[in-house]
Parts: structure tokens; C-alpha cells; sequence
């Protein structure tokens, strides 16, 4: 895993994403799942962060996502979500009819930090400054 670099900082930020249709019915298949691939990464593009990896299953997406420190998880989720959703109804009216109250996604997600070094090992590393000032 390769640092990365801006003006002013030095930083590695991953995240795992991973949320779920409506009533986890899977819709996610075929020419559906190929198009919110192509979504997904455009938006990534759009919004400054970079989709690594992802698996579209029949009713939830994960991603492996990296970002600068300046991007927020809710925003990253929010337009990740709310574009792929209009999008995919306005290419696939009928997914609209499979889904009661018109919303794609639900409301909730899971996020996880992913990094190369372990909870314990950070908090090591900072216990130990104190004892070497």
C-alpha cells in the first residue's frame, strides 16, 4: 500500500462500503449490475475518490474505496447512492415497480476503515511517544 501525498499531508484512507437494495430483493443481475459498475466509478471519479475494487451481488454492493482526508464517508455514500439510484431507475423504469415507495437503496450502510497496521499497534506507537519525550 502506497502513501499518498497532497500539499499538505501524507495519508493511506480506505474504506469498506457495503449496502443493501430495499427489502434486499435482488435486482442487482444482468444489464442492471454492469450499469451501476460504470455509475459507481463515475461518481467515484466526480467526487474525488477512487473505487480500488467491488462485487455487485443480486442485493447489496460492497466496495473498497480510497480517499483523501478531505472526503467525508456520508457524502462518498450519499452521492454514491443517490446518483446510482437515479440513474438506474431512468435507464430501468421497471426496477421502480419492484420496490415499494419508489427508493432503490436502503437507508442505512456499513462502513470499516481498512489500513495496513492494527488498532493495537497504533495505539502502541502512541503510548510510547509520551515515554520518549
Amino acid at each position: 500500500m502506497e502513501l499518498q501525498r497532497s500539499r499538505n499531508s501524507v495519508y493511506n484512507i480506505a474504506y469498506h462500503i457495503v449496502w443493501c437494495v430495499k427489502y434486499r430483493k435482488p435486482l442487482l443481475t444482468g444489464k442492471v449490475a454492469e450499469h451501476l459498475k460504470a455509475l459507481l466509478h463515475q461518481v467515484a471519479r466526480d467526487n474525488g475518490f477512487t473505487i480500488e475494487t467491488m462485487e455487485i451481488m443480486p442485493d447489496h454492493v460492497h466496495l473498497f474505496v480510497r480517499a483523501t482526508p478531505n472526503c467525508l464517508v456520508a457524502s462518498m455514500v450519499k452521492a454514491l447512492k443517490g446518483v446510482t439510484a437515479r440513474f438506474l431507475f431512468k435507464e430501468f423504469p421497471e426496477l421502480k415497480k419492484e420496490l415499494w415507495g419508489g427508493h432503490l437503496w436502503n437507508p442505512s450502510y456499513y462502513v470499516g476503515t481498512v489500513g495496513h497496521i492494527s488498532e493495537e499497534a497504533v495505539r502502541k506507537y502512541i503510548e510510547s511517544q509520551k515515554a520518549g519525550e
